[in-house]
């Protein structure tokens, strides 16, 4: 595929809306005019790509209306929703273009001045985490170790507790470790580091060699806690 074969069915396209479209105009791949209206320019090629969005964002220093016109993305899922996510973010129109078995485009997004909705649930969330989470344990870019939340720290406190006085009730290592969640979070046992040992009373909790194992990959995080 070359990206002339997209150009028939994209001024096909425009021309059933009314426009006068030509090609190649002062560097613009497409330009269609209709009327006293704003031009329209239309950016072509065979994959989306970085290259093009920067040739679309070119574009805006001329046109307000700049369309991306690619073939189809393969299936509906990741690549495609995150060109339409970069697209509305910088205010560019997207187009997928067609051929076979007969020539279609299809209008994904429209250009439109980005107007982003605040997510105040994430936002608290993210706020919570902060708070919560003691120091700086994680390493801003690195993948090595798992990430160090303030759960993960919640559950370390509790871990450190039990490795030392052995099985404990809940309520009892909630208050020595500063952990007000720590019944339910020996409970649910994410992570496998907790134990009802057999034969101990309801409510207590001993720890796994799963979690002396974390105790010892974890003792800086310990350490600082």
């Amino acid at each position: 595929m070359h990206e002339t074969d997209l150009y028939p069915p994209v001024k096909a396209f425009l021309e059933t809306q009314g426009y006068t479209v030509k090609s190649e105009i002062e560097r613009c791949d497409v330009v269609a005019v209709r009327g006293d209206e704003p031009p329209v320019i239309v950016e072509l090629k065979t994959a989306f790509s970085l290259s093009l969005v920067f040739q679309g964002v070119a574009r805006q220093g001329i046109a307000d209306n700049v369309y991306l016109a690619v073939p189809p993305f393969p299936g509906r899922g990741g690549r495609r929703n995150d060109a339409l996510a970069l697209c509305r973010r910088l205010g560019l129109g997207l187009l997928a273009v067609r051929l076979e078995p007969t020539p279609f485009v299809e209008a994904l997004l429209d250009p439109a001045e980005y107007r982003p909705r605040r997510r105040r649930r994430d936002l608290g969330r993210l706020l919570r985490e902060f708070q919560r989470r003691v120091g700086d344990p994680n390493q801003g870019g690195s993948g090595r170790r798992k990430l160090m939340t303030a759960y993960r720290q919640d559950a370390l406190r509790c871990a450190a507790y039990l490795d030392v006085n052995g099985p404990t009730k809940a309520a009892i290592v909630a208050g020595a470790a500063a952990v007000a969640r720590a019944r339910v979070m020996m409970y649910e046992d994410h992570y496998g580091w907790f134990e009802r040992p057999a034969g101990a009373p309801r409510g207590v909790y001993g720890l796994t060699p799963k979690g002396r194992a974390a105790l010892e990959e974890y003792a800086d995080v310990v350490a600082a806690l």
